[in-house]
């Protein structure tokens, strides 16, 4: 991950794996959520030059905005991870009448592709599958 942030995005992941940590939490190696473009770049950088054929920005939703800059500053395939949290988020709302799941879902997915991911990762991938096999 060039660009993995220490987020509250990872919590269902983490509940579900047990794998939240047993002391301390992980700002030691994950990019804080407050870090400016700077930072982010010069991580996606050291990646790139230890040999990265592809660089990743973690999670993807709340940082749309450090996708577009990578996406800018360097001309390596881009992926965005869309994390458990925010699949969650979308099930939850979903679940309670809240939103329409299938256009929350294909417009987040636009949304990624605008900002410049060229490979996105997500636990709706079955579904969005789906969803544009429809339209089709």
């Amino acid at each position: 991950y060039s660009a993995k942030y220490a987020s509250a995005f990872y919590g269902p992941f983490r509940d579900a794996a047990d794998s939240a940590p047993a002391f301390g939490d992980r700002t030691g190696y994950q990019m804080n959520p407050a870090s400016g473009y700077k930072e982010v770049l010069k991580e996606v950088a050291a990646d790139i030059k230890e040999g990265a054929d592809i660089v990743m920005v973690k999670p993807a939703l709340a940082y749309l905005d450090v996708i577009r800059e990578v996406k800018k500053k360097f001309k390596k395939p881009l992926a965005a991870y869309s994390v458990s949290g925010e699949y969650s988020m979308f099930k939850a709302a979903a679940a309670k009448g809240w939103v329409d799941e299938k256009m929350i879902t294909i417009e987040t997915m636009i949304a990624m592709r605008r900002a410049g991911a060229d490979i996105i990762i997500t636990y709706q991938a079955k579904e969005v599958a789906k969803l544009i096999n429809a339209r089709k």
